[in-house]
């Protein structure tokens, strides 16, 4: 049976080990935060950190997370970056329906560890593929540069 640590904690998890993660996340482990948009990787909104990167976890195996590998998701990430993105998210009321969101931010967080003084440019580039069908794109982008303005 295969062993994965989600979010600092070990699981056992029987799935074959070409289920992709997300149906691990959501089915076998009850964590939803994580949610399913399209299922070719395309929308972001199943982006968990695999070691600290963004991946979407539609398009990565349970074969490919296995021991020594670290998987956070939306309901985990913590730290000084994580806090910040998510005070910024509430402070600039980014969401509007909110599916997309815990995407988003692990996008978001993704970007901010790699990059403490994001451009536009470096914005647009980390965020490209996840999609918000409320068009929240400004929002986002002002709350990253928020975001970055309180880690200084």
């Amino acid at each position: 049976m295969p062993q994965i640590t989600i979010n600092g904690v070990p699981h056992a998890v029987d799935a074959d080990p070409d289920t992709p993660l997300l149906w691990v996340l959501r089915d076998h482990l009850t964590m939803t935060g994580t949610k399913y948009g399209c299922g070719i990787g395309q929308c972001g909104a199943c982006t968990v950190h695999l070691d600290g990167q963004p991946v979407r976890a539609c398009q990565t195996r349970l074969g490919d997370v296995g021991a020594g590998r670290q998987v956070a998701t939306i309901e985990g990430v913590s730290g000084r970056v994580a806090q910040a993105v998510q005070a910024a998210w509430r402070k600039l009321d980014v969401v509007q329906c909110g599916y997309c969101q815990s995407g988003q931010i692990m996008s978001a967080i993704g970007l901010l560890s790699s990059n403490a003084r994001p451009t536009d440019a470096d914005i647009d580039g980390a965020m490209d593929g996840n999609i918000c069908r409320c068009g929240t794109y400004q929002r986002i982008r002002a709350a990253i540069h928020e975001a970055a303005r309180s880690l200084a």
